[in-house]
């Protein structure tokens, strides 16, 4: 979503994205598919600081995002910046093919029917993805809405500290482009599971066709730990992350205190997929790929895998970028927490 200028010939800018509990700068360098990794970081942050709307909490936002930037040695002040997907409305609608004026007009004209949000009050974007599945003669487009509200609050807040925003884009926009090659035609499932959701992509031929905000993520896991357990929080994540799904482990108690959060979230994903093969009906799904910090989750893969009969890798955010082998381990060990701010710096103009 270039709801600001975009990237046209601006090609020294980093990738910004501010997640719930961590922020995260990635920037690249030189032409080409793969590019060189430039500068990297995060910084932790406590409570619901990102998701805060007090005046005091932005201010120490900013104050958290201008010491990444600076401790990351990062000196560009254009910045692409990923949207949450709990704030971006993303659908795929299908229109006829007409000329990218006609088409706009067209968008502009029926967007009210597409977006939960009134069209004076939101930014949109689109891209034509490809040919209709359903309807032939007619063209699938990707529509994408925010409000002007938090675009608005969030430029305010980053120009505050000096940076230039060159382009807004939805988390899996830039989370696809991170983790799925773009040369593969069958389609694939993303998630990123975050503290507080899930981000489910599922991208066929470099574009998403459906996009999902799921309202599990890791602090459900482990609070579900911590009610069955009677233990404390500290207590219920080393647990969680060390035991995961391991029945053999402790008898077996880490699984059954979660299990159900986890079959929570698999409903969500069998949903998702039936409701990609019903739009898509010659098209499956041949493959998951688990990001986030729940991807740590010892046998999380393998659950899904069992569940769905399909193949399940770990992401690598760094797939599309070129680093010192000297820095492969630091690199790997972080990889699970960089796909969308690494995709929002292989953004192209």
């Amino acid at each position: 979503m270039n709801v600001m200028s975009g990237l046209k010939g601006v090609s020294d800018f980093f990738g910004l994205d501010i997640g719930t509990s961590a922020i995260r700068v990635v920037q690249l360098k030189g032409p080409g598919p793969i590019k060189n990794l430039d500068h990297y970081g995060h910084i932790s942050m406590e409570g619901n600081l990102a998701l805060s709307n007090s005046k005091m909490d932005q201010q120490r936002l900013a104050t958290a995002i201008k010491q990444l930037v600076r401790q990351a040695g990062i000196s560009s002040p254009n910045v692409a910046v990923g949207l949450p997907s709990h704030k971006v409305f993303t659908t795929v609608i299908d229109l006829n093919r007409l000329s990218p004026d006609e088409m706009s007009k067209t968008i502009r004209y029926q967007a009210e029917s597409f977006i939960p949000t009134a069209l004076d009050d939101s930014k949109i974007d689109w891209a034509i993805i490809g040919d209709s599945p359903k309807e032939q003669g007619k063209v699938e487009v990707l529509l994408s809405s925010v409000t002007n509200e938090f675009v608005e609050t969030r430029l305010d807040l980053l120009e505050g500290i000096g940076l230039n925003v060159v382009a807004f884009e939805p988390d899996s926009m830039a989370l696809s482009r991170a983790i799925v090659p773009a040369d593969v035609s069958a389609p694939q499932m993303v998630l990123d599971i975050g503290s507080k959701s899930t981000d489910l992509v599922v991208a066929m031929g470099g574009a998403p066709r459906l996009t999902r905000a799921i309202p599990v993520g890791s602090e459900a896991i482990v609070r579900s730990a911590m009610q069955n357990l009677a233990i404390d929080q500290k207590q219920a994540e080393q647990f969680v992350f060390k035991f995961g799904l391991s029945r053999d482990k402790l008898e077996g108690q880490i699984y059954n205190a979660i299990i159900s959060i986890i079959d929570g979230l698999t409903g969500e994903i069998e949903k998702s997929i039936k409701f990609f093969q019903t739009r898509y009906p010659s098209a499956k799904i041949e493959r998951i790929t688990v990001t986030g910090g729940a991807s740590t989750l010892p046998e999380f893969p393998l659950h899904i895998a069992n569940k769905f009969g399909l193949s399940v890798e770990i992401g690598n955010a760094w797939r599309n970028v070129s680093f010192p082998a000297s820095m492969q381990n630091e690199l790997l060990a972080v990889s699970y927490n960089f796909s969308v701010a690494a995709g929002l710096a292989e953004r192209e103009g």
